[in-house]
């Protein structure tokens, strides 16, 4: 059994793994840590895991955490892990990273948007977790940076038609939806329940940090730059992201070429599912799951292919795709512990 410790266990993506951990067959939980709620059982933090998980969580302390974990999750907002993740990686741990502090190859991007980098040595040595598109990469990987969920919901239905150069890569537009707990478990304003029900907006038009992730992914994937427009919206649901994508094709695209380019690409891999015609993604068909559901639709009147996917902005959209990750670094199957069906309403 891996020991496997979370720093950051009681937000929400950070609960959302200790949940798909504690039943995970091959690894033990051994550590988590809270700055906020450090000397209390996770389990009253969480009541939903008693019975399931009845750690103390901790302040965080690198050397005791070493000690009792053999891979460590850090579920913790930006710049915080990059004055963590250093000293793991030099005692020889494995870390699968939540932040964008490992997302980004090149630093001053990731500095544009966000701070600073002080561990500028190692984005050289990580490696972007998007599981079906760089899995290989992930299987020797010491770091993982876990993607955005915005970015996830994006890149799957994008990157197989970009490859096989089906899609004009100047006419990308792409709008998100997600539920509220994509904005984290501390207080704000915005995600006040007067605020966030019977209300839908839009916010950080064109300059969500999640845009310059998406384009640095495919600049790498494709060896060429990519720009793409994208909003997204807050939408009155706790969990899930549902996103359109808008692209002009580069020739005369049949619903059969779309769907086998697809398939193809995506034939082996456990969690992504492409949808039946005529039914689009739905965020209640993946909530709970590690699932990205894709569907499309040819606008033959305007020339435009519609590309649709859902996940779970805290299941493939983070913690789900944490543990696949994980599952992959460790040579293990990389669906377990992540098997459990969707809710089915």
């Amino acid at each position: 059994m891996t020991r496997i410790g979370v720093i950051g266990a009681t937000g929400y993506a950070g609960a959302e793994l200790v949940r798909i951990l504690c039943t995970h067959p091959d690894i033990e939980l051994t550590v988590l840590t809270s700055r906020q709620y450090a000397g209390e059982r996770f389990d009253r933090v969480y009541p939903a895991m008693a019975g399931f998980v009845d750690l103390v969580c901790e302040e965080v302390s690198v050397e005791r955490v070493c000690d009792r974990a053999d891979l460590v999750f850090t579920a913790l907002p930006h710049k915080l892990p990059m004055s963590i993740v250093p000293e793991l990686i030099q005692r020889g741990k494995k870390v699968v990273d939540f932040s964008a502090d490992f997302r980004y190859k090149d630093a001053a991007i990731y500095e544009s948007f966000y701070q600073p980098h002080t561990a500028r040595d190692l984005l050289a040595k990580a490696v972007y977790g998007l599981c079906e598109i760089f899995f290989d990469e992930i299987k020797n990987a010491d770091i993982v940076g876990n993607p955005g969920c915005y970015s996830t919901s994006v890149l799957l239905p994008l990157i197989p038609l970009l490859k096989e150069q089906l899609l004009d890569f100047e006419t990308i537009i792409a709008d998100s939806k997600s539920g509220v707990s994509g904005a984290g478990r501390s207080l704000a304003l915005t995600t006040h329940f007067c605020e966030a029900n019977e209300s839908c907006k839009a916010y950080k038009v064109a300059e969500h940090r999640h845009n310059s992730e998406m384009e640095a992914v495919l600049g790498l994937v494709l060896a060429k730059p990519v720009n793409l427009s994208f909003v997204p919206h807050l939408v009155p649901m706790t969990r899930g992201i549902l996103t359109t994508i808008y692209a002009v094709p580069t020739e005369q695209l049949s619903p059969e070429k779309v769907r086998d380019c697809l398939a193809a690409y995506y034939s082996n891999r456990r969690f992504v599912r492409i949808c039946p015609d005529g039914r689009p993604p739905d965020t209640m068909h993946v909530k709970g799951s590690n699932y990205c559901d894709i569907g499309f639709k040819i606008d033959q009147r305007n020339n435009r292919l519609i590309l649709m996917s859902a996940i779970d902005n805290m299941g493939k959209g983070a913690a789900g795709q944490a543990v696949q990750n994980m599952n992959i670094m460790l040579g293990l199957d990389e669906s377990a512990g992540l098997m459990a069906a969707p809710f089915p309403f």
